[in-house]
């Protein structure tokens, strides 16, 4: 299918990628992996003809249908279904032809277009259109409205649409992911799954890699190696072959015992005991990938705040929205330092309504909000990529928050992020999307805020920062509150998840596994568009399902009310033991002079408090496996219906 002999590219005067040589057979699905600015997208434009190799040969088949997602829309005027038919071109040079041998009367060639057209679907093109589009979350009434009514996020959309209704016998997609929510990446993730021809796809979404892909092409210090497997089998691999050049045994020891720190908290706050397994598969399986990232050119960590007030920040009956349009009613939150939440919930929903909300920049319609004095917070949108000076550099910018500091001090922390040499001194405008992202994260760690609000920060990271990332936000002693479709984050990162849905924000009961599982089961139901008795069989299932909810829930509710009266007995159980070792710990009570029946007291209160930890701990174990069972679906001893 395609073949590279020998070839190297240059851009500008950089030697970009040296002596590739590769295959990659028909219906294949590989990866193509690599840092930023590695040369993904120039190896892509090789395939498309848009470059030509310095040196070497690339080999394609004569007769090839090859689709690539463009990365860039026009702002026209014709209807979104129209755009996306219009990447069946097949379809639309007969159509044209139709059109030209109407005009002249030809009969004969009339009647072999129409039975041409009948052999590609002409008759379901717009079916098929509505499903791609609905798919990647289009409403019905969005078929009909002109491209350029679309904001830059939902016309890549339609770009995708597009280049999926191509039948294509190569298919290369360039970070189609970036503006999907979980929704549309798992639809998209299931249409990958199913497609016959052969896949190159550029994404820096791991979990999403390893659904889709069988092979990984890792570009890296201007070369191409291929691997089988997912990314997944390649991290593992990869990891073997660093560890075998290089002794890292020391290094990799200090990333796991930073994991584990994160992996204990989950010893008491879990809601139940599947969410806290979760996090130890979690660390054995980052145990296993540290050594592949130990070449990594980013290491930082979060500075520690300046004060960590309880509770940062706290809703008692709030709304969120817009005056026109309320969008979340009844927000009942707190939150404190050490807090890990996760939003989940559809495109539109409200999430990043609720965390401009947290932020401050947006103000409650109604309804009680408390903001603590010391509240410091770090917050990353993608419109603050935007706002950045561009004709300013990265060491100006982080000059600009701390005039007092030293300039050394600031190079070395932008070098942890990637930014040094040229590019700490130069304007931003010369800066990838992805170091404008590093230099945004950059600057709000240096601000050393006590809450995180993050909406989509990885959108333009590549996997080395993703996984520094994840590192540092372990290690981060404030709160934390996560909006993102990259699942391995979340799954790393939260402790506790809230789903935003039908106007209401609530805990969500079980784990991001279980979300991911009901979004796939929502996803292999969507409808083509038109089938109004799919969409009517779907309402019906997610009436039934909403009535089950709420049934469960009932039913759920004493042993739920158990498990956080155990988990707050575990708290105040923690906070007592640490106190009494510190009263231990003071050499006074040790000396000639010292009250020895004191010293008796707290020895004894500490055996009584060890004890009770151990049997509460018991409790909220066995606690939590009742409600597992429960909320599987397993009878619960003591609870009736």
């Amino acid at each position: 299918m395609l073949s590279f002999n020998g070839v190297s590219i240059r851009r500008g005067g950089r030697l970009l990628l040296e002596n590739m040589a590769f295959v990659v057979h028909a219906g294949d699905k590989v990866a193509v992996v690599g840092a930023n600015g590695v040369g993904k997208s120039s190896l892509f434009a090789l395939i498309t003809g848009e470059l030509e190799a310095d040196v070497g040969t690339v080999a394609l088949p004569s007769k090839l249908t090859l689709a690539y997602l463009a990365q860039e829309t026009r702002a026209t005027r014709r209807p979104a279904i129209e755009y996306v038919i219009d990447g069946d071109g097949e379809l639309r040079e007969v159509e044209a032809e139709l059109f030209r041998a109407e005009t002249g009367g030809d009969g004969g060639r009339i009647a072999a277009l129409h039975s041409k057209l009948e052999t590609l679907g002409a008759y379901s093109a717009r079916a098929r259109a509505g499903k791609l589009m609905y798919g990647l979350g289009f409403s019905a009434a969005d078929e009909t409205r002109p491209v350029a009514e679309f904001s830059g996020g939902w016309r890549m959309r339609l770009n995708l649409a597009r280049t999926l209704m191509c039948r294509s016998d190569l298919l290369l997609l360039d970070e189609p992911t970036n503006h999907l929510d979980l929704d549309a990446l798992l639809w998209l993730e299931q249409w990958l799954q199913a497609y016959a021809g052969t896949l190159l796809i550029i994404s820096h979404d791991r979990v999403f890699l390893d659904a889709v892909a069988g092979k990984i092409l890792n570009l890296a210090q201007g070369g191409a190696q291929l691997y089988t497997g997912n990314y997944s089998a390649f991290e593992q691999q990869r990891a073997e072959r660093i560890a075998g050049q290089r002794s890292a045994y020391a290094k990799q020891q200090r990333e796991i015992v930073h994991m584990q720190h994160f992996v204990e908290r989950f010893r008491y706050k879990a809601t139940k005991a599947r969410q806290a397994q979760s996090r130890v598969k979690a660390l054995e399986r980052m145990e296993r990938i540290v050594p592949a990232h130990l070449d990594s050119p980013f290491h930082f960590s979060f500075r520690k705040p300046r004060a960590l007030p309880r509770p940062l920040i706290r809703f008692e009956g709030a709304t969120a929205g817009y005056a026109a349009e309320p969008l979340i009613r009844d927000i009942e939150i707190a939150i404190a330092p050490g807090d890990r939440i996760g939003l989940l919930g559809r495109n539109g929903a409200g999430k990043s309504t609720l965390i401009r909300l947290f932020a401050g920049t947006l103000q409650p319609i109604s309804g009680k909000h408390e903001r603590a004095a010391a509240l410091a917070c770090g917050y990353f949108a993608q419109h603050q990529l935007e706002q950045l000076d561009l004709d300013a550099s990265p060491l100006v910018h982080i000059q600009r928050l701390d005039p007092q500091s030293d300039a050394q001090e600031f190079r070395d922390f932008l070098g942890g992020f990637g930014i040094y040499g040229d590019k700490a001194l130069g304007p931003v405008a010369g800066l990838s999307g992805g170091e404008k992202a590093r230099l945004v994260l950059a600057l709000l760690i240096w601000l050393r805020p006590n809450l995180l609000l993050l909406d989509e920060p990885t959108n333009h990271l590549d996997l080395e920062m993703r996984h520094a990332l994840t590192l540092a936000l372990q290690g981060f002693p404030g709160a934390i509150v996560l909006v993102s479709h990259d699942r391995h984050l979340i799954d790393t990162v939260a402790d506790e998840l809230w789903l935003v849905e039908a106007g209401k924000l609530a805990r969500y009961p079980d784990d991001l596994g279980a979300y991911v599982r009901s979004l796939s089961e929502r996803c292999g139901t969507r409808p083509g568009g038109g089938d109004g008795e799919a969409k009517q069989d779907t309402v019906v299932r997610r009436k039934q399902r909403r009535r089950e909810g709420a049934k469960q829930r009932l039913l759920l509710a004493p042993l739920k009310n158990t498990v956080s009266e155990l988990e707050a007995e575990l708290e105040a159980l923690r906070r007592e033991h640490e106190s009494l070792a510190r009263a231990l710990a003071d050499p006074a009570l040790y000396g000639e002079a010292a009250d020895k029946a004191q010293l008796e007291r707290l020895m004894i209160r500490r055996g009584e408090v060890e004890r009770a930890r151990e049997n509460a701990e018991a409790r909220w174990l066995s606690a939590s496996e009742r409600l597992e069972a429960a909320v599987n679906g397993a009878s619960v001893p003591g609870v009736r219906e």
